[in-house]
Formats: structure tokens, sequence, C-alpha cells
């Protein structure tokens, strides 16, 4: 299994595992785990899976320095084999409310309930309820050979050949009945997770799904500044989908999300609102604050890591800050184009303009008609003050502004 929590993908690997092994007719299916925990609701969907197995299902804690922790040592429990390698530990099942601390009642509660389904399923698999208790109640921690002795897992194996040689001849009970396990000298075939399963064991990394979140409001945030691009909107509000689908499966604190979207609608606001660049720094301080809260509650494990958040903050930072820029620069620049962009160009009269009358000039490379409330002459340079339907309003150079 590697070293992952115990997510929606990963419970739905398991499942799939193990009716691929039962149509198979497989002898036994071995689970490699190495695990800080997971959430609850994986937890119990990966445990009825084992407990309804027409084959036998080992759990194998590996190799050594690896640990089956909080839901880990639950689903160890579960098995119909329990093994460890040397060096490795289980316990520590205190479950933990990852969105905030509930009242105390409601945590008594949490932990009954936890409690009461460890000991059956302890009790299901012979193993020591006392001890299975104390993982949750006192998130007691056992080494590899404590485990053994207090009759938590059933023996040690450093190796998995080893594993094989001592799997070999035990008799269990599944829902078909006992078995009889036949590993000395069995052909072992590894199932390994599909495409979609790669996909979403990704999205649920913490870190992945704080970049596409980021990536998907940057995205969103350039289309709003520059509509009709299209593209960088369509690639944000997958990005967003992705993210949120992520959010799922991850204990993210929401006060942090709201910070975030609070942000991008000051960057928003400063296109609209002459703040001096203070909208920007309240910005820059939201997505930060935001970032560092969306998975502060979280265990280590599942929080975003410093090294992805603060070069991700500051590049989407920096885009916003050049796409403002570039934004309020376009604002502010002189009308090029149409009949408007006319007004301060400079040109010659080619037919003189008698005081209030109208004559001609050539100006930008074309001629118009121009009035004048002065008389110009042929061949004066004149500037545009104003432009009238098809007709521009000029004044000679250095003279009056008249409209």
């Amino acid at each position: 299994m590697g070293k992952l929590y115990h997510s929606p993908p990963i419970a739905e690997f398991l499942t799939d595992a193990i009716n691929q092994v039962e149509r198979e007719g497989g002898n036994c299916l071995i689970i490699h785990l190495d695990t800080p925990g997971g959430l609850d609701t994986s937890m119990r969907q990966i445990i009825k899976a084992i407990l309804n197995s027409a084959v036998p299902i080992v759990v194998y804690v590996a190799p050594s320095g690896a640990r089956a922790a909080s839901a880990g040592a639950i689903i160890t429990l579960s098995a119909h084999i329990a093994v460890m390698a040397p060096g490795t530990n289980i316990g520590a099942a205190h479950p933990v409310n990852l969105g905030g601390k509930p009242p105390k009642e409601m945590v008594e509660k949490i932990v009954n309930d936890m409690v009461a389904y460890v000991k059956s399923i302890a009790k299901k698999r012979n193993r020591n309820t006392v001890i299975a208790e104390k993982m949750v109640r006192k998130s007691i921690s056992l080494t590899a050979e404590e485990a053994v002795k207090k009759k938590i897992v059933d023996f040690m194996a450093g190796s998995f050949s080893e594993l094989l040689q001592k799997l070999d001849g035990r008799k269990v009970k599944t829902t078909l009945g006992e078995v009889t396990l036949n590993t000395k000298g069995a052909e072992v075939k590894y199932i390994k997770g599909g495409l979609r399963y790669n996909i979403l064991r990704i999205l649920g990394n913490p870190n992945i799904a704080y970049v596409l979140m980021m990536i998907g409001l940057a995205g969103l945030y350039f289309e709003l500044s520059h509509p009709g691009a299209i593209l960088p909107g369509v690639v944000g509000a997958i990005c967003l989908v992705l993210a949120f689908f992520a959010f799922q499966t991850l204990p993210v604190d929401y006060a942090g999300v709201l910070l975030i979207i609070l942000g991008i609608i000051f960057f928003i606001l400063e296109l609209k609102i002459t703040s001096y660049g203070l909208l920007t720094i309240a910005a820059i301080f939201c997505y930060a604050l935001g970032s560092v809260m969306l998975f502060h509650r979280a265990p280590k494990y599942l929080q975003v890591s410093f090294k992805v958040l603060i070069p991700t903050l500051v590049f989407v930072s920096l885009s916003f800050i050049g796409i403002l820029t570039l934004v309020m620069k376009a604002q502010r620049a002189r009308i090029r184009m149409g009949i408007e962009a006319l007004v301060g160009e400079e040109g010659e009269v080619i037919e003189s303009i008698p005081e209030g009358g109208t004559g001609k000039v050539f100006i930008h490379g074309e001629y118009w008609n121009a009035e004048s409330d002065e008389p110009i002459a042929k061949g004066e340079k004149v500037s545009v003050i104003g432009v009238e339907k098809l007709k521009l309003k000029v004044k000679k150079i250095g003279g009056k502004d008249v409209l």
C-alpha cells in the first residue's frame, strides 16, 4: 500500500483487490501495510470488505520502520492473519476529529462507539480485546514483539519469503468456511491500481489539491480580467472542480477556503476601485492566511508542505499583481482606435478654415472636415480638440482650447 493514509481511493482499491482475488480463486490476499491512519469512513469500508471476504486476508506491517497507526491498527486487527516485521509498531488508534474540537459529550460518544467497534473486531479474530480497547482509549502503541506477546498480531516475519513460509498450512475461517493456506512455493501476483486509482490517489494529496485550487482561482481571475480569453477560464474551472473533489477526502477548514476566495475578490475590486494598492495587500494577506489555515487542523501528514505552499503563494500572488498591472495600464492608456483616438493628434490645414466656418485638414494620414472658432490659414499646423460626428474641432498649435 505504501505510506498512504486511508482515503476513498485506497478503500475502493482494496475492495476491488479482494473481489479480484475471489474471482480468480486465489489462496489469499496479502496487504502490505505502512500507514499513519486515515478517514473513519474509508477504514470501515476496508474492514467491512475484509470481514466479509471469502478468501483469507493477511495484513503484513512491513518493512522495518513501518507502522500500523490509528485506522491502520484497526485494519490490522480485522485481518484473518496479522503479521508484523521486526522494528515496526502498531496502535495509537484514538479517534481524532479533523474539523475542530467537538463538545465533550460528543467526544465520549465517538470514543465509546470506536471502542465497541474495535472490541467486536478483536473478539471475532480471537485477539486481545483489553489491549485493543486501550489502543483507542489511551492511544497506546506496541512494538512488534509486544504485539505478538499480547496477542494483537499472530507472528513476526522479517521478509516476504519468511512470511510465505510461516503462512503455509495455517487454517482460517472465512465466509465460505475453513480454508487452509498453501503458500509454500506459491506464485505471487502483485495487484496494482489502474489509471483511475492513480489519478484519484494523486488528487488526494493535500499539496496537489492546494496547487489545483490556486491554479483554478488564477485561471478564473485571468478570465474575468480579460473576458473572451476562454482557455484560462476553462483550465481554471477544471482545476477548481478537481480541487473540490479532493477536498471531499481531506480534512479541509473551509474558513481557509473562504479567505482565499476573499483574496481573489479583493484583486477583482482593485480593478474597479482606486485603493492605491491597499486591496492588493489585503488580497495577498488573505491568500497567505487562508493557505496556512486550509489544513491546519489536520495531522502533519495531511498538511500542505511549506516547500509547496510558499512558492505557490508567491507565484500566484506575483501573477495576479502582473495581470492587475497590465489591466490598469491598458485602462489608463490613450485610445488608439476609432474617432476618439484623433483627439490630441496634430495635422496640417489643407483648405483654410474661416472663423466659425468649415475647412479641410490632413490628420493621421486622412483628410477631414474641420471647424474652428478662429480663422486658420492654409498650411498652418493644428491640433484636434474634439470630434462631433464626422467633423473635427481644431485649434492652431499654441492656440486656446475652445469647445
